[in-house]
């Protein structure tokens, strides 16, 4: 048997090791684990005074500020329920701007003087940690030798417990910042922008009749795509291991074409490994809800619960995590990149984004009748102007260099950001539009023809996979965003944009009332004058289509196609006047996040080019000479005809890429993204398309690398 034929064997023969995760009685009030490796609410109030707990949730559910005087009373509680779950460190976790999180461990025992040692955990260390700040990207904010970083507690995000082999750890999600103030992280920013759009969004509600909300929430619904390898073929490919993506391969035979693995029968293997990873997401209080196979073999989703933004969005951070550390145990690997095989579906990450109150009342909410629900109209009129206002900015935040292979490739949508409302909120919209009640048809069914099969509720308009953001019944669906992103920048972007457009229809509903207009006549007026000025965002066709690309362009739609393209929209005008109006972030973090995902596209890029480069001349030419001698040494004149002129255009692509990995040192900033983009991955598409087409006559013996039909198909 050659050695690629028992490689792939070894790969396909799987044994139990994982956990053995064996099922218990469910009906029990202890069954399901979900939650116990969380300082929760519930396990707060068995260990906090009243008094305490009253504050504790002021802060909580009303957004009020923290009263700093109960920390040591929360820090002993946290500590101790700490303690008995077999935690000897804690960390306070924070999301720098590096995309991850970031962690320091310190131990919860210090030496009592006397040969053993106490346990201490007090409210300033609980409220304030001090990592050091020089080494993470600050975009300028901080010089590298100015050291100093603070995290800060966020109470509204429980602490939880990570369970090890040999141990546990106390993790504590905290706020990072400079020793300026200034938000040095994804988290910051998102806090901020959840306040000001739940102070707008309080003004209008009681503009419009609702006196007993007291507080708006952002709520999120990730979707996470991902894709699942067997870590032997991982670890044989140097490209994945350095970039996150397969810089070569050729299209396999079969790919996804028959849409077979979509929804399919999910592998023993991977359901083991889901499984698991649903367990341990369920004991750290992530309410994961679907899993199924997606479009690409391969490829795979798990999707949970709506939650408050901050909360999903550090949950999300923690899911992408266990999902990686789980399938370690599997014999598996998981990939995040949005795009890490060429030619074969790319993974996102689905942002379902609402906004609801503290009374239950969801915003997004059509009703029954939509046309005659003037709160949703209101809203849904306030998010369509934001999105068709800083469309580009919309863009920019989903930007980076994985989603450049992606958007407006399979299962993505283009990089025009447009809105899809769906059919019967487009009819309501455009009859207000042309001064008209809107026609609401309520209380449809489906009738499936079959006497066995119930009649289905219609839903007021068919979903469009195309649209970048999409209405789907309660919510919006952000789809652009990328499978290894945070949610953070995205839903912080999406509250403030928010915010800003439902202050200026506040504004223009209050002007109208004191008029003596009355409330259903104002909001009808200033809903359709609002729809009419920004209608032009709005598009339910197929977002792929040559036509809509040509009828974007007309109706003055930003095509932002790539990651240097989109990210100076971060600090255009518009962005740092709305981010600097509502404090959420200044235009000195604004200049330093625009300054750090630059920096980042371009370092990763250079990572790219210089893998392969390295594997083309070191693993791939050399495989190929291998064939061309197989083939002189056996007389065979077509192997060398075959062969020859590929191997000359690999080495001549090899030589230009290297020429474009020297770039000058001149180069900084936005010129070097765009001479990375430009050159160095322009260079590499050449060499892939020689290395690809050598793959397909090189004997299967002398090729270096796993391929496609083996990675994606062997499982």
């Amino acid at each position: 048997m050659s050695k690629t034929r028992s490689q792939n064997v070894k790969a396909a023969k799987w044994s139990r090791n994982g956990d053995d995760n064996a099922p218990t009685d469910l009906t029990k009030d202890d069954g399901y684990p979900f939650g116990q490796n969380v300082f929760s609410t519930t396990e707060q109030a068995k260990r906090l005074s009243p008094a305490t707990m009253e504050k504790l949730q002021a802060t909580l559910d009303r957004g009020e500020a923290l009263d700093t005087s109960l920390a040591d009373e929360v820090a002993d509680a946290m500590k101790d329920w700490a303690l008995e779950r077999g935690a000897t460190h804690y960390t306070h976790v924070f999301q720098p701007l590096t995309g991850l999180t970031a962690e320091k461990h310190d131990s919860f025992f210090s030496p009592d003087g006397e040969g053993s040692a106490i346990a201490k955990f007090s409210g300033s260390e609980l409220i304030q940690g001090e990592p050091d700040a020089s080494s993470f990207p600050t975009g300028g904010i901080r010089a590298t030798f100015e050291a100093r970083g603070y995290t800060a507690w966020d109470a509204s995000s429980p602490a939880f417990i990570l369970e090890n082999q040999n141990g546990a750890l106390l993790c504590i999600p905290t706020a990072f910042a400079s020793w300026t103030g200034e938000a040095l992280d994804a988290k910051i920013p998102l806090l901020r922008s959840m306040d000001v759009l739940s102070n707008s969004a309080l003004r209008a509600l009681k503009l419009l009749g609702d006196d007993k909300s007291t507080r708006v929430f952002t709520t999120v619904g990730p979707e996470q795509e991902y894709f699942l390898i067997d870590e032997q073929y991982f670890y044989e490919r140097p490209d994945l291991v350095t970039t996150g993506r397969t810089l070569f391969g050729a299209k396999p035979p079969k790919g996804h074409e028959l849409d077979d693995h979509y929804f399919g029968s999910i592998p023993e293997r991977v359901l083991a490994c889901m499984l698991e990873t649903e367990l341990e997401l369920a004991k750290l209080g992530v309410p994961v809800q679907t899993r199924h196979n997606e479009v690409a073999p391969a490829q795979y989703e798990i999707a949970p619960l709506f939650e408050n933004s901050n909360v999903g969005s550090d949950h999300q951070q923690l899911l992408m995590q266990v999902i990686q550390n789980v399938a370690r145990k599997y014999g598996l690997v998981c990939l995040l990149h949005e795009k890490p095989f060429a030619g074969v579906n790319g993974s996102g990450k689905h942002n379902n984004w609402s906004m609801g109150t503290d009374t239950g009342h969801n915003l997004l909410d059509p009703g029954d009748t939509p046309a005659e629900n003037l709160s949703f109209l209101f809203f849904c009129a306030a998010v369509i102007q934001a999105v068709n206002r800083h469309q580009g900015l919309l863009r920019a935040s989903v930007a980076n260099i994985g989603q450049d292979h992606r958007l407006g490739a399979n299962e993505a949508p283009p990089a025009i950001i447009s809105m899809f409302l769906g059919a019967e909120l487009d009819n309501v919209f455009e009859a207000l539009a042309g001064g008209k009640a809107g026609d609401d048809k309520a209380g449809q069914t489906l009738d499936l023809g079959s006497a066995v099969l119930p009649p289905l509720p219609l839903h007021g308009g068919d979903r469009n996979r195309t649209s970048p953001f999409a209405f789907t019944g309660n919510k919006f669906e952000f789809r652009a965003l990328g499978s290894s992103m945070s949610l953070a920048f995205p839903n912080t972007v999406l509250n403030t944009i928010a915010a800003e457009s439902i202050d200026e229809l506040s504004d223009s509903l209050e002007k109208k009332m004191k008029s003596g207009t009355k409330l259903a006549d104002a909001v009808g007026e200033v809903v359709a004058e609002t729809y009419k000025a920004n209608k032009a965002v709005c598009f339910s066709g197929d977002n792929y289509s040559d036509e809509w690309h040509k009828e974007a362009k007309k109706r003055g739609l930003k095509n932002l196609r790539t990651t240097p393209d989109a990210l100076p929209e971060v600090t255009a005008k518009s962005t740092v006047e709305a981010f600097e109006k509502y404090g959420v972030l200044s235009e000195r973090e604004l200049e330093s996040r625009y300054e750090v995902w630059v920096e980042q596209y371009a370092i990763r890029a250079n990572i790219e080019a210089e893998t392969a480069e390295s594997i083309a001349r070191t693993m791939i030419l050399p495989a190929a000479l291998k064939q061309l001698a197989l083939g002189a040494a056996a007389k065979d004149l077509t192997v060398g005809k075959q062969v020859k002129p590929l191997v000359t255009k690999l080495n001549t692509a090899i030589g230009k890429l290297a020429k474009a990995n020297a770039y000058p040192d001149s180069l900084e900033g936005l010129k070097l993204a765009v001479h990375a983009r430009d050159k160095q991955l322009a260079a590499m598409d050449e060499v892939r398309d020689a290395a690809d087409a050598l793959e397909k006559v090189v004997a299967d013996e002398y090729w270096p690398l796993p391929k496609y039909s083996e990675m994606l198909f062997i499982k």
